[in-house]
């Protein structure tokens, strides 16, 4: 059955008019009235007009001509027209009317059943390809929005973007709910205006999947919950009527997402079956982000507990050291850094093993233990390093880690630096800065492909005052920049010392922003002028 109407009906012949009219209102129509062109575009803007019954001969304007503007208007290019004439009745006329952009061309003298059905016909023929259009428009609204949701880097984003694309799909006020692992629920409202955070009590989405009858079981459901029952659920809801519920898990044990739509909210079967969609997008996404953050937070846990509890206090000397995680990777890196306090000398090391995994992070540690082990037998550091090739190599023999090692003597400021495959040390003192000159093989490597050692040494002097920096590459490589002008930047930033190195070693860290690799960071400075 064709939905009713509002009709314009367009005549400058009173008595037509109201004829025309008569019949539409008694079929349950409403009846907008215009008597010229020009009231035409009147009507238009003061109502939503679903047909336009249009008289070919108009007294400003040809009511084909009308029809034209009609057509080629955004706003009413899919308004549908029927002429109507008792003049231009002769087939060139319909043909001409028809081509130019009428949907149907009828001649007096006018049967009303017929004129009835022919606007049937024609309503429903409109409606058909208006819902068809509408619902291409929210397809493509859900694809996009399916799309942000799932590039959502946080919950704080998911929540936000599924609530701006509920809003824009269905045009009504819409709410997001979701409850991360940290316990704290989301609650994000979205009323045109951009994404508004509330409280929310966190055993809010457990009520909701009660109210969808979806328990505890997977899915998605979807319900019209009662005004009073949304009040007793949010007593601060700001709504007016019955709300539209979406209610999806996608894993046992995991707490639900929820959609709530307010003011008319999906009003068919089609839009019933997008929200549906639209809450199993939410909750894929946010397992998703779950599981990632939770793989996150065990990897640092893991990572953090690779690391030294804490350094070595050395008379006369400054450290600071910082270890940043790769801002998108949940698996566990292989830098990593080692003070050792030796008596009459302090060893310093910083180190990278290949890779993101646990497999580079147990290799990690046993290259700390093993460094632990050398330096404690009274290796030197160039020894350190050949045996600590001999341990990739006999047990690790898919793994390459580079690494640097300085042997201080905190009393003179001597230092001797032994690199294999290491970025080197950056050396500040006096206002300037300038790097020292690493190199040195890869430790990994086949003996056959190394020469004498594959250690690069080289000694410094750090004076009264001094500082140096020790880091790993994920500080000073992106894609797209050449590593020498990192370089160069660092360099530069790093030349005014602060007097607290933790500000200097958060100011260095600041200075590159998020990084796609992890980093490990040693400062060290001694102390006077």
């Amino acid at each position: 059955m064709t939905a009713l109407a509002t009709t314009l009906v367009v005549d400058d012949n009173d008595t037509k008019r109201y004829i025309i009219g008569s019949w539409l209102r008694r079929a349950g129509h409403t009846v907008v009235e215009a008597a010229s062109a020009a009231e035409t575009w009147i009507r238009l803007v003061e109502h939503r007009v679903d047909l336009v019954v249009l008289d070919v001969r108009l007294p400003d304007m040809s009511g084909i001509e009308v029809c034209e503007r009609i057509k080629a208007a955004p706003d009413t290019r899919s308004l549908p027209v029927i002429h109507i004439s008792a003049q231009a009745v002769d087939v060139a006329d319909r043909t001409a009317g028809l081509r130019r952009g009428a949907d149907a061309y009828m001649t007096d003298p006018i049967d009303p059943g017929e004129f009835l059905a022919t606007v049937e016909a024609v309503l429903r023929y409109y409606q058909a390809r208006r819902r068809a259009e509408r619902m291409a428009a929210r397809l493509a609204e859900l694809t996009r929005t399916s799309l942000a949701i799932n590039a959502a880097a946080s919950f704080e984003e998911l929540a936000a973007v599924a609530a701006r694309g509920a809003f824009t799909i269905f045009g009504a006020p819409a709410s997001v709910f979701v409850l991360p692992p940290d316990g704290r629920v989301r609650r994000t409202t979205e009323l045109g205006i951009g994404p508004w955070r509330r409280d929310c009590p966190p055993d809010a989405p457990a009520r909701m999947a009660e109210l969808a009858r979806l328990g505890d079981d997977t899915g998605t459901e979807v319900t019209r919950v009662p005004l009073d029952e949304w009040l007793d659920l949010l007593p601060d809801s700001v709504v007016d009527g019955d709300v539209t519920l979406a209610v999806s898990r996608f894993k046992h044990g995991r707490p639900p997402i929820g959609i709530a739509l307010g003011g008319s909210g999906p009003r068919s079967e089609d839009d019933v079956n997008l929200l549906r969609q639209l809450g199993q997008a939410v909750a894929l996404a946010m397992e998703a982000l779950r599981s990632y953050t939770e793989e996150h937070t065990t990897s640092l846990t893991l990572q953090h507990s690779l690391l030294p509890a804490s350094l070595p206090s050395v008379p006369g000397w400054s450290l600071a050291v910082r270890y940043e995680p790769a801002s998108d990777q949940a698996e566990v890196g292989g830098d990593f850094y080692e003070v050792l306090d030796r008596g009459d000398r302090v060893l310093v090391a910083i180190g990278d093993v290949q890779g993101h995994s646990l497999h580079a992070a147990t290799v990690m540690a046993e290259i700390r233990h093993a460094l632990r082990a050398f330096a404690a037998e009274g290796h030197d550091s160039v020894t350190i390093l050949r045996l600590l090739n001999g341990v990739l190599e006999r047990y690790h023999d898919d793994q390459t880690a580079t690494m640097c090692l300085m042997t201080l003597d905190p009393l003179s400021g001597a230092a001797q630096v032994a690199s294999a495959g290491h970025l080197p040390p950056l050396h500040i003192s006096g206002g300037g800065a300038h790097y020292g000159g690493g190199g040195g093989v890869l430790l990994g490597f086949p003996r056959e492909a190394r020469d004498m050692s594959g250690v690069a040494v080289e000694k410094a002097q750090v004076p009264p005052g001094g500082t140096v920096v020790l880091l790993t590459d994920g500080l000073i490589e992106d894609r797209g920049i050449p590593l020498a002008d990192n370089l160069e930047r660092l360099r530069l930033v790093a030349a005014d010392v602060d007097d607290e190195l933790e500000r200097f070693g958060d100011r260095v860290i600041a200075e590159f922003g998020p990084r796609e690799d992890d980093v490990a960071l040693v400062v060290l400075r001694r102390d006077g002028h």
